[in-house]
């Protein structure tokens, strides 16, 4: 099996995500395109990225002449043309089947017949978006945690369309960005992780909706009791209220089941804007 080198790198969406999943690849040498449709989102980012890394500079993590060559290898553009020559194009759009499957559709047009294309979806499964694509065996899932420039792992998942070439191919790639890999070979929608913190975040909705505590207190039972390093109420804040409620409305779509619909405490949030630290109110307040 011959493996292609990834050298160029193209992120789609320049949210939280993927804005510290290009910063990733462009401090590890990567040449990298930043996409997003909104030239407002690419200053975001580029002003968030700054600032993240100013921090680590101060804190000695970074030196100047780092950062300055990552933002050198890093590329802000609007025209999804741009992203023509990537080896690998990373999608880190809103958590919606039909947006995902319409960008893969367009990628697939404009893109080399050896790039892979790859989703960074938390829970939709690659083999949901590949049939949009003349080669969907060039099509998987790329999985980064939020904060990609913090946390270490990435899931890889090989869906049954997926070669075994493509899948060497992204774990390699995930391993030169200095992350952690695990590679799935067989698919299922949350992948590991992502299953395990549903029902743990499903279970302490549960207990917040019924009375049995605030979510200040079952926070603080998850971080002094299980030794986690934030409770599910300030991830779910961190990561985006809206993202809980997008998973749980494409798995309650997938199977029809009214157990897996987004909890009602879930969904009045999501409906006054409360969406946790991106909007400055969720289950916390947030200056």
């Amino acid at each position: 099996m011959e493996m292609h080198n990834i050298k160029e790198v193209a992120v789609i969406g320049a949210g939280a995500m993927g804005s510290q999943i290009a910063m990733v690849c462009a401090l590890h040498g990567h040449r990298v395109i930043l996409n997003d449709i909104a030239e407002e989102s690419l200053t975001q980012a580029k002003d968030s990225l700054q600032g993240h890394m100013n921090r680590r500079i101060q804190k000695g993590k970074l030196t100047e002449q780092q950062v300055e060559e990552a933002f050198d290898h890093l590329t802000f553009d609007v025209n999804l043309a741009a992203v023509k020559d990537a080896d690998i194009v990373i999608e880190a759009v809103v958590e919606k089947l039909d947006v995902k499957r319409e960008l893969f559709a367009t990628l697939d047009d404009i893109t080399s017949d050896h790039t892979i294309l790859a989703t960074n979806s938390s829970t939709i499964v690659s083999s949901k978006i590949a049939d949009a694509t003349r080669n969907p065996d060039k099509v998987c899932n790329v999985h980064f945690f939020n904060p990609p420039l913090v946390m270490e792992l990435v899931e890889v998942v090989q869906g049954p369309h997926t070669s075994e070439e493509t899948a060497q191919t992204a774990y390699a790639f995930v391993e030169q960005i200095g992350k952690v890999p695990v590679l799935l070979k067989k698919e299922i929608s949350g992948f590991i992780a992502n299953r395990i913190l549903g029902k743990l975040m499903d279970e302490a909705v549960f207990l917040l909706e019924n009375g049995y505590a605030t979510h200040e207190e079952i926070d603080t039972v998850c971080t002094k009791a299980l030794n986690h390093p934030i409770g599910p109420f300030a991830l779910m804040d961190l990561t985006g209220i809206d993202v809980n409620y997008f998973v749980r409305m494409q798995r309650y779509q997938e199977s029809g089941d009214e157990a897996d619909q987004p909890a009602k405490l879930i969904q009045e949030k999501v409906e006054k804007g409360e969406l946790g630290r991106k909007t400055g109110k969720g289950f916390y307040q947030y200056s």
